[in-house]
């Protein structure tokens, strides 16, 4: 069985977890396989918009701490393995779930996660570093660390403060309770919520319109947002004019422009 499932469908690529029965648990090889999907659809000019999504009832679990190499620290067993040396763990972190959610942030093809279910751990975080999240009404999502006795990985620091403010990503990451799809769209992390059995009908409406959109705006407008949230505002105003030098260079941009002028609905190829 292919643990992820992957298919082109008018310029979207869809990348989908194949784990049902480990609740889509992340194994290494699957997070190296999205990440190689990801680079992909950023070097494809076809590739105008990506969907992340799941099979089964859980959209990611987590790190699958079974295997080896996973994409955090392994079980807790109450004392460290008698090979580990200090280094190791922060190694793993930073070549697997770092680098799985990093892939996630610098696609320069807009990116929907499909939450089909439960999102914890290192699942919620790469939901949550997609650019839009539409969740099934029986999907939550779950800041799992505190209850395993971990400090939160997969940039989830770094990605809850951002969406929630510091005191509300404190709470979920002290407490570790399960925040249902409504209550998260309510907080801000999900931008839709519908019911289950309409979750691919809602991510293929929003996919297509965005591959149907200015791809390399998209691009730099998703780079301006993301950038601005970690730089001051002088940094932030000459990325602006920077991007949108580079971006009136593309075909979409004079085609947006003429299309206006000449009272038409503007037809975008991407480039």
């Amino acid at each position: 069985m292919d643990e992820i499932l992957h298919r082109v469908d008018a310029g979207v690529s869809w990348i989908t977890l194949n784990r049902p029965d480990a609740m889509n648990a992340l194994t290494p090889d699957q997070r190296e396989r999205v990440i190689a999907l990801l680079d992909a659809a950023s070097a494809d000019p076809g590739m105008r918009a990506v969907v992340l999504t799941a099979t089964g009832k859980g959209f990611c679990a987590g790190a699958d701490l079974r295997s080896s190499g996973t994409t955090g620290p392994g079980p807790n067993s109450g004392s460290a393995p008698a090979d580990r040396v200090a280094g190791d763990v922060a190694r793993l972190i930073r070549l697997g779930a770092q680098r799985l959610v990093t892939a996630v942030l610098d696609c320069e093809k807009p990116v929907i996660a499909a939450v089909n279910g439960t999102a914890a751990g290192i699942g919620a975080h790469l939901a949550l570093a997609c650019d839009l999240v539409i969740a099934a009404e029986t999907a939550r999502f779950i800041e799992v660390f505190v209850r395993r006795g971990l400090v939160p990985d997969g940039a989830g620091a770094y990605l809850l403060p951002r969406l929630l403010g510091p005191q509300k990503a404190k709470e979920l990451m002290f407490f570790g309770d399960a925040v249902p799809a409504q209550e998260a769209a309510r907080l801000g992390l999900v931008n839709k919520v519908v019911p289950d059995g309409e979750l691919e009908v809602a991510a293929r409406d929003w996919a297509e319109r965005l591959a149907q959109g200015p791809t390399r705006a998209l691009a730099l407008t998703k780079q301006l947002v993301n950038a601005s949230l970690d730089g001051d505002r002088a940094t932030a105003l000459a990325a602006e004019a920077t991007a949108q030098e580079l971006n009136m260079t593309t075909i979409d941009a004079n085609e947006g422009v003429a299309s206006f002028v000449e009272r038409r609905t503007p037809k975008y190829v991407g480039r």
